[in-house]
Formats: C-alpha cells, sequence, structure tokens
C-alpha cells in the first residue's frame, strides 16, 4: 500500500536529575558534596532515506520516544546521555508541526537530517550549589522535560516527470514501455490507484517517470482519486499530458485538455507553468481524422508541442522520449516563493520561561505557577531545610508572596504548586 501522509507524535527523552551525594572516605569526616550532573535526553532526529518509497510504516506506529538522559552519580560522575531516536521517512518528504500548520524541513535529499525534538538538559548535581554559607546541599537539579509534539509527515514524490491524464488514456501502458515499471494495465478506470514510478534509460541518460493516478473532473476538490496525488506533481521539472485521441471511449481530447488544466490551475495555478508535452495516444485507433486534425490545430494555437503515439505498439514513444530528455537537461528551476517556516529559536526559548504568575483556583486554593519556579520546584528536597530556603527565597524575591498577598492571600490559606498544596503563615 502507497501511503503519503501520517501523523505521528515524537518525544524527546528527559535529562537526568543531578545528584544529591557526599564524600565518604577514610579520614575525611567531613567531605564536601560530590554529586554529578544528569545526562541529557536524546533528540528525535528525521533522517531523509533513499531506500524508503512511502510513509507505510508511519500507519501502525503513532509515537515514537526518545532515551531519557540517565541521572548522576555520585564521585561527581555525569549521568549517561540518552540515544537519539532516528527515524528514516523518504526522500521527498514534508515534516510540518501539527501546532503551527508551519513547515519544519523539506527533506529533498538524501541524508537530509532534522532534530524535531532535542532531548531534555540534564540537571546539575549539589556540587554545583556550594557556597560559603551553604557548605553542604542537600538539593540538586531536576533535568529538564522532555519536549513533545505532534507532526505531520507528508510525502511528495520527486521525479523528473510527472504523465497525467483522464483514467484510461494509457499512462500506465506509456510508463511500461518507457521504463522497467511494471504497473497494473486494464481496461478500466483508476486501475492505478497508486503512484508508480520508473527509470527511463536513454542515450546513456536516465530519469524518472511518474505515473499519477487518474485526475478526474473535480479532483482539486477530492473527486476521485487525483486530490490524493495532485501534490506529486509538484516536484516534476515537466510533464507529458497523455490524451486518448482515438474517440474510442466517446472522450473529446479537446475538451479532456482543458479540464485536465482547470484541475491543475484550481489546485495550483503554479503547475499551469511547468513544461508540458502532449502525447496524442491511441494514433493507431483513430478514425476521425477530422476530429484529429482539429485537435492538432488547437494544440498549436495553444503553442503546445504534440507528439502523436501509440504506447500500446511504441510508435512515437521514442521520439517523445528524446524530446522529454531535452527538456529536462536544459531544464531551468523557478524562482520558489518564500514560505514561512517554523522558527526553531523561538521554539527553544520560552519569554515566559522566568515569568512568575499567581492566580485563585475555583477551589480557593492560591496557585503559583512558571516555567524557572516549577524547575526549581521539581529540584526541591523537601525533607532538607536549606533546599527548602532556596525554594522560598526564589518565590519571595520573585515577588510571588506580594502578588499572592493583593490576591487576598491571609494566614492559614492554601497554596499550590502544581499538585502539593502548603498553608501559609507570615514570617
Amino acid at each position: 500500500m502507497f501511503v503519503d501522509r501520517a501523523e505521528i507524535n515524537i518525544v524527546s527523552g528527559k535529562g537526568g536529575n543531578g545528584a544529591v551525594t557526599f564524600r565518604r572516605e577514610p579520614f575525611v569526616p567531613e567531605g564536601g558534596p560530590d554529586g554529578g550532573d544528569g545526562g541529557n535526553g536524546g533528540s528525535v532526529i528525521f533522517e531523509a532515506d533513499n531506500n524508503l518509497r512511502t510513509l507505510m510504516d508511519f500507519k501502525y506506529k503513532r509515537v515514537y520516544k526518545a532515551e531519557s538522559g540517565q541521572d548522576g552519580m555520585r564521585r561527581k560522575r555525569f549521568g549517561k546521555k540518552g540515544q537519539d531516536l532516528i527515524i528514516h521517512v523518504p526522500v521527498g518528504t514534508l515534516i510540518i508541526d501539527k501546532e503551527t500548520g508551519l513547515l519544519m524541513k523539506d527533506m529533498k535529499n538524501p541524508g537530509d537530517r532534522l532534530v524535531a525534538a532535542k532531548g531534555g538538559k540534564g540537571g546539575k548535581g549539589n556540587v554545583h550549589f556550594k557556597n560559603s554559607v551553604r557548605q553542604a546541599p542537600n538539593f540538586a537539579e531536576a533535568g529538564a522535560l522532555a519536549k513533545e509534539r505532534t507532526v505531520i509527515l507528508e510525502l511528495k514524490l520527486i521525479a523528473d516527470v510527472g504523465l497525467l491524464g483522464f483514467p484510461n488514456v494509457g499512462k500506465s501502458t506509456l510508463l511500461s514501455v518507457a521504463t522497467s515499471a511494471k504497473p497494473k494495465i486494464a481496461n478500466y478506470h483508476f486501475t492505478t490507484i497508486d503512484p508508480n514510478l520508473g527509470v527511463v534509460n536513454i542515450h546513456e541518460k536516465s530519469f524518472v517517470m511518474a505515473d499519477i493516478a487518474g485526475i478526474i473532473e473535480g479532483a482539486h476538490m477530492g473527486f476521485g482519486l487525483g486530490i490524493r496525488f495532485l501534490k506529486h506533481i509538484e516536484r516534476t521539472k515537466m510533464l507529458i499530458h497523455v490524451i486518448d485521441v482515438s474517440g474510442s471511449e466517446g472522450r473529446d481530447p479537446i475538451e479532456d485538455y482543458k479540464k485536465i488544466n482547470a484541475e491543475l490551475e484550481q489546485y495550483d495555478p503554479a503547475l499551469l507553468k511547468k513544461p508540458q508535452i502532449i502525447a496524442a495516444n491511441k494514433i493507431d485507433l483513430v478514425e476521425d481524422e477530422e476530429a484529429l486534425n482539429a485537435f492538432m490545430d488547437f494544440m498549436k494555437k495553444e503553442g503546445r508541442d504534440v507528439f502523436p503515439i501509440s504506447a500500446a505498439t511504441r510508435q512515437g514513444v521514442e521520439a517523445l522520449l528524446n524530446e522529454t530528455l531535452n527538456r529536462i537537461e536544459n531544464y531551468i528551476p523557478p524562482e520558489e516563493d518564500e514560505i514561512e517556516l517554523f522558527d526553531f529559536e523561538k521554539d527553544e526559548y520560552d519569554a515566559d520561561y522566568k515569568k512568575l504568575e499567581a492566580f485563585v483556583a475555583e477551589d480557593g486554593a492560591y496557585e503559583l505557577t512558571g516555567g524557572q519556579l516549577l524547575k526549581i520546584f521539581r529540584s526541591t528536597n523537601f525533607t532538607d531545610v536549606g533546599s527548602m530556603r532556596y525554594l522560598y527565597r526564589y518565590i519571595v524575591n520573585k515577588g510571588g508572596i506580594d502578588m499572592l498577598k493583593e490576591l487576598g492571600l491571609q494566614e492559614g490559606d492554601t497554596v499550590r504548586i502544581e499538585d502539593y498544596e502548603f498553608e501559609y503563615y507570615d514570617d
């Protein structure tokens, strides 16, 4: 099964906690702190893999977690860094942050990498908190929390040439005779329900050709199968528009041309700017020469090059491929429109990290919250007076007590930080 879109949750590793330990050696009765730092958590990293062709693996597994960092150890030994999680995706995959809808990276080239969720930083051990006043700190820093986000993976095939046209006009047959690909071919609509890729080898050179599943009128709005695969045309350098000119199914080739191009314009007007060659297929089955001549005259007015072919008998196919190769070799990529990208610097920097907030909860308890506060709070050893004093001084110096009093805090009232509750009393 060809899967070209997936939604997954990624979670980086949590940073390891700093250690609270003290030297215990012979003849050293009062050894100082020697707690080591926690290890950094592992990151979630995407890597473009040229051996993958589909996002099928992400259909059955939706959550990906990196390894957390190891806690610090005694004798100033650092905890081991958590192992990074490498997620392989096909070349051509777009990685999009679901919350913002912004593109994080376009994995265009084999080996492209993206650190999508950075591992949490390891916490400092108690050796870092010793000073002239506090000789034996009985607390350490907690490791930073893991980074969690939902990302959308969207695959756009990377091919030099895209074959487009209504169902059953001979796209799959053309692909099969031009390349070594073996697409399913039958005389009914939507034989091709997945895009097929093939390599054309000609004159000791090669290019990649993609058969885009049948597009019908209204495809840009979700009709038929085309809406699933119109996006795969976006990366191609040029298009071969296959049109059935035999009239064997009562089709009007001029109307078919107009309708397909109208769908391209509705989906993305930029697609009409791509070089487009007309492959007038099933020329061997033409019975109405006047209708064929009318079609050729119309195409001349449109400024399109037309190559009469019969994919089934290979008539005219070589000439078509020669012109295709010539256009690819002389292809000049258009200037790409600037798009808003995901801001990783902003993601890493939290402007409100040091901000302390106070409010009254629905149950009447007074609550304090803030990024830096919670980090210190999670590092607090509630059995140690020095550690408790460190937390309290932080709250006072940040104006937390004053803010709570402005909200009406009085002695005996409940103060809550996360899920912990305390009774407040003035010094």
